[in-house]
């Protein structure tokens, strides 16, 4: 039997992320049909997640009595390095044990219907592009901000993802040549200095060298329970060790944009992901940092603008990117 696409029907969507995943039917006008969430278990390994996502997708599809048949096809974003032409999830630092697994083949031989797969930031983009932030922006580069840092990026209003699929890594540029290692096997990349990772780490680190901080109240003494998230309340606060780990973690997210803004001259720059619900105490200082240091010509074209879309950006872009393979 041969998968076969007619057009009218719905997409369904998958965003896999470390923790949760997230499916979606999707109609062709964009409207969100369906949605359920579980969780992705990530320790558990490949076959344990792989199984729960088609459970998932089972369960979604049951719940409007539908048929496989009935769908255009399957979209998935994935957490991690993708191999386009062979539909590979190559590495996965937030899915531990993903290595060169062929997620689309998986799917696309249960269901008997045209499969794709993308990277989570990548789509995204594509969601903000089409629905969010950057509708009617042809020009824009996503930046997903919070336990590590993704991007993707629309050029023309095409997902541009390089020559194998692997494009948008932002958070692994090297900001500083002697900074901390990363996950990555790399050193002073983005992601070690702006993550909602390193946020809590350096909060952390300081209050337990001495320094004092209304973040110990936030956590009733658990030094172990700062996030980024009560980083932002202390901030808010008036809490000045909180305000300073902000204020440097938003300088490092400003150089990675200027260096966008040189390269691309976007017409805008999108922050998404759990560490952008800090809102302008993040953002304003990046700005500042593009005004002075980027080419004044890209700099005053770009607007750097929260994410719109939420954790659904990815369903989204997912549905997106599946639709527009037609054109």
């Amino acid at each position: 039997m041969s998968e076969t696409r007619k057009r009218g029907r719905p997409v369904l969507a998958i965003d896999l992320g470390g923790t949760k995943i997230i499916t979606a039917i999707v109609s062709n006008s964009g409207q969100m049909m369906a949605q359920e969430r579980c969780l992705t278990l990530a320790d558990e390994g490949p076959p344990s997640v792989i199984n729960r996502l088609l459970s998932a997708v089972d369960y979604i599809l049951s719940l409007k009595n539908m048929e496989p048949s009935q769908l255009d096809s399957i979209s998935i974003a994935a957490a991690g390095g993708i191999e386009l032409e062979q539909g590979l999830v190559t590495s996965s630092p937030h899915l531990p044990g993903w290595h060169n697994v062929p997620l689309r083949d998986i799917v696309k031989k249960k269901y008997r219907v045209v499969t794709f797969l993308l990277n989570d930031a990548s789509a995204a983009a594509l969601g903000e592009y089409r629905f969010g932030s950057g509708k009617g922006v042809n020009n824009l580069i996503l930046l997903t901000v919070g336990t590590g840092i993704g991007g993707g990026i629309i050029i023309n209003g095409r997902l541009y993802q390089g020559s194998s699929g692997s494009a948008g890594e932002i958070g692994h540029m090297t900001i500083d040549v002697n900074g901390p290692e990363c996950t990555c096997g790399n050193i002073g990349c983005l992601e070690t200095l702006v993550s909602g990772t390193t946020m809590a780490g350096e909060a952390k680190r300081r209050i337990a060298q001495g320094e004092k901080s209304s973040l110990l109240e936030l956590v009733a003494g658990k030094l172990e329970d700062i996030t980024a998230e009560e980083i932002g309340v202390a901030a808010r606060g008036g809490d000045s060790l909180a305000l300073d780990i902000i204020t440097e973690a938003a300088t490092y997210l400003g150089v990675g944009m200027v260096n966008l803004v040189n390269i691309f001259n976007p017409e805008m720059i999108v922050v998404g992901g759990g560490v952008a619900k800090l809102g302008e105490l993040l953002l304003e200082p990046a700005r500042r940092v593009v005004k002075e240091r980027a080419f004044p010509v890209s700099a005053q074209a770009v607007r750097i603008v929260p994410a719109r879309l939420g954790d659904e950006a990815g369903v989204y872009g997912a549905a997106v990117f599946a639709l527009e393979q037609r054109n």
